[in-house]
């Protein structure tokens, strides 16, 4: 057992107010791909002329919206996934009472279904989906099974996931909620994410208690300031610090 996970493990249990906010490395072990990593999206050789952020940008949207579909339904819903050891760990600690608030980049739900309950989604979530017009809801199989641009069954407008594209701000209420839950953390534990999308990864600098954990394959812009630093896989991390609470 590395001293490290033994470390995290103690931090853990001397924390009462822990505050988790992770990125794509999150869900790669639910065999997500991250979309900045060597195997991830963005690097994946795409037959089209558009970058992926062009692709998943809101004028690529309003001006190709057939082509931003079959790249949404293609390469952005994992109807599959499961919640792997990170997710579960996280939900058991909330269940614990350990664990106040998840602040998460991701889209896929997965906090949600392992059983966390207090979520911050600041991306927003493929497992909703509005009609533009009126508003009706539809889930993400909606979407998968609709044929080119989906449609409202109600109205006939376009329903539009409720996911924050590129050129979009984010959610202002999902944002001072996570704001507020990590200014009163105890413990900031950062995992799986690179930490270079803003605004998302500024609200870290509203942290101001005890611990600020740090678990990333690889290093981040915020090792130096980190109480505890643990490159290696987030699952894998939380698995061994779980038995040993």
């Amino acid at each position: 057992m590395s001293k490290e996970i033994s470390e995290l493990a103690q931090i853990i249990k001397e924390s009462n107010n822990i505050v988790f906010f992770g990125g794509a490395g999150v869900s790669t072990e639910s065999d997500i791909p991250d979309f900045r990593s060597s195997n991830g999206l963005w690097n994946e050789k795409l037959q089209i002329n558009f970058t992926p952020e062009q692709l998943v940008s809101h004028t690529f949207y309003m001006r190709y919206p057939e082509d931003f579909f079959a790249f949404y339904k293609d390469k952005l819903i994992y109807p599959n996934a499961k919640p792997n050891k990170a997710h579960l760990a996280l939900a058991k600690l909330e269940e614990m009472g350990k664990l106040k608030a998840i602040v998460t980049q991701n889209i896929d739900g997965l906090h949600q279904a392992a059983g966390s309950k207090n979520v911050f989604e600041l991306h927003g979530s493929v497992l909703r989906n509005y009609c533009e017009k009126c508003g009706a809801f539809y889930d993400e199989k909606y979407m998968l099974n609709a044929k080119g641009v989906p449609v409202c069954e109600k109205c006939g407008g376009r329903v539009k996931p409720d996911v924050v594209l590129y050129e979009e701000g984010l959610d202002d209420n999902i944002i001072k909620g996570a704001i507020r839950a990590i200014a009163a953390a105890d413990t900031l534990i950062i995992g799986g994410t690179s930490l270079v999308v803003y605004p998302a990864a500024g609200l870290i600098q509203y942290f101001t208690g005890k611990n600020l954990v740090l678990i990333n394959k690889s290093e981040t812009s915020a090792d130096r300031n980190a109480d505890l630093v643990i490159h290696d896989a987030i699952g894998e991390v939380f698995d061994e610090v779980m038995k040993m609470i």
